[in-house]
């Protein structure tokens, strides 16, 4: 899980728990990448009429 943590957000699980403001930050880009990721099943389900 470190070096997904790691990879994705570049900031480890240590880091991560070590600071409130660095959870802030990676759970915002966390939903920022769900909501893209919504959009595009969106996108991709309109088009094949799902």
């Amino acid at each position: 899980m470190e070096k997904a943590m790691q990879q994705s957000h570049g900031i480890g699980y240590a880091e991560y728990n070590r600071r409130l403001e660095n959870r802030m930050k990676v759970e915002k880009q966390r939903e920022l990448d769900y909501q893209k990721s919504l959009e595009i099943v969106n996108n991709h389900s309109h088009k094949l009429g799902v």
